[in-house]
């Protein structure tokens, strides 16, 4: 499913002394599948754009289509919307509040109105696609891990079948370990499902290996929307907002400022290594011939 921003403009508190504008002529297209890395500094305008993408905020003026839908209309169904495009926050597990693992996946099933069996095959499904284990479904959420509290939230979201998934910062405040087990399912989730993804995250390690595209936010703007190396080209620019390139791309940059003929188009610590390698064995190369 496609989603596409005309114009968009939001307000928080209009005509107090609190006023500010935090989205300002917003234009985007997101295509069917597409896995997209949506950066900004805090206060950027991130967090407030993915909250209209299923109504959750109103547009003070503008148009956002979901797939020929347009959801800023009166008489968009918002509630379908949100089937559609699942939105999971930043720290979802302090959304969690049932008994039990299983109440709380199958809690958005049951809202639909959908049968039981069709809630528990969604419930298993979505265990199965963050990688968790039916022995959770009686446990209480609130007795498992950081990570595992993470992937019940993602599920829960994900036993609603969405066609675009929406996550803001999800590995905040994990550990390392636990980081890195969210961002597989995530990856795993948009390979095998074909699901479209788009992705709000402070870490330019993490986008640089994980999307497809990257929309850089600015002060309620777009400042830029392009290919991951071609916005990691740009880190002048990006460091002028706030921001920053991946740390290995920064090395890369230091080995060609000392004269290593090294591409410049590297953020990923594999990058690197596979280019790095093939540069060690053709000087290897070259100095055995010259023997």
């Amino acid at each position: 499913m496609t989603i596409k921003i005309e114009n968009l403009n939001y307000t928080y508190m209009p005509g107090s002394p609190f006023e500010k504008q935090a989205l300002k002529n917003v234009n985007l297209e997101i295509g069917q599948g597409e896995f997209v890395g949506l950066i900004g500094h805090t206060g950027s305008g991130k967090s407030t754009l993915v909250q209209h993408l299923n109504g959750l905020l109103k547009a003070a003026n503008g148009k956002i289509f979901i797939g020929e839908t347009d959801i800023t209309g009166k008489s968009a169904n918002l509630k379908a919307i949100r089937n559609k495009v699942g939105l999971v926050f930043q720290y979802p597990e302090h959304q969690l509040f049932e008994e039990t693992v299983y109440k709380d996946v199958a809690f958005g099933p049951t809202n639909m109105g959908l049968a039981q069996d069709e809630i528990q095959k969604r419930v298993n499904d979505a265990l199965h696609v963050v990688g968790l284990s039916s022995n959770v479904l009686e446990k209480s959420p609130f007795e498992l891990s950081g990570g595992q509290k993470r992937r019940v939230a993602i599920a829960g979201v994900l036993a609603m079948r969405p066609e675009i998934l929406v996550l803001d910062e999800p590995t905040a405040g994990l550990d390392p370990a636990g980081r890195d087990e969210i961002l597989f399912q995530i990856k795993s989730l948009h390979t095998r499902l074909g699901m479209t993804v788009i992705l709000v995250s402070h870490s330019m390690e993490d986008i640089a290996r994980l999307v497809d595209r990257i929309i850089v936010m600015h002060r309620g703007s777009v400042a830029m929307n392009d290919m991951p190396g071609e916005v990691f080209k740009r880190g002048d620019q990006l460091e002028s907002m706030g921001l920053a390139v991946p740390q290995i791309t920064k090395v890369i940059s230091k080995l060609r400022s000392r004269g290593v003929h090294i591409k410049d188009d590297i953020f990923t610590v594999h990058q690197a290594k596979k280019e790095l390698v093939a540069l060690l064995g053709g000087s290897n190369r070259r100095m055995e011939e010259s023997k």
